[in-house]
């Protein structure tokens, strides 16, 4: 299934009815400069057109809002290697506040304190290695 985004599914679904911009947006209400940026992906329709356009050309809105959903699907499923840096750089975060705040607390012992940012260096490390 190709990609598309909001805009070239508007594009592909006008151009396939055999509609100029202009006519699509006269037919909506609106103008044809408002047509022509959601092709091109600088806006989109306002929710209350979404039923309108879905009309005009004979589908539904979820099928006329499937573009977005399955390229943010898509997005999520192509970069776990992003999400395992991510999971890494925020233990180390986690670890780095969790050793100052127990410090002012004086709620840690220096082993643990050591430990709890050598883990955190370890991840680091890891996510640096990831790259």
């Amino acid at each position: 299934m190709e990609k598309q985004t909001l805009g070239s599914k508007i594009s592909s679904l006008r151009k396939e009815k055999g509609m100029t911009q202009l006519e699509l947006a006269e037919k909506i209400g609106i103008t044809d400069k408002a047509v022509s940026k959601w092709e091109r992906d600088l806006s989109v329709p306002d929710v209350a057109t979404l039923p309108k356009l879905a009309e005009i050309f004979g589908i539904t809105v979820d099928e006329l809002m499937q573009a977005n959903m399955s390229d943010k699907k898509e997005k999520d499923k192509q970069n776990p290697k992003e999400l395992i840096n991510l999971i890494f750089k925020t233990v180390a975060l986690a670890m780095g506040i969790a050793v100052v705040v127990l410090s002012i607390m004086e709620s840690i012992e220096l082993n643990s304190a050591v430990l709890m940012l050598g883990i955190g260096l370890a991840c680091m490390g890891v996510s640096q290695f990831n790259k």
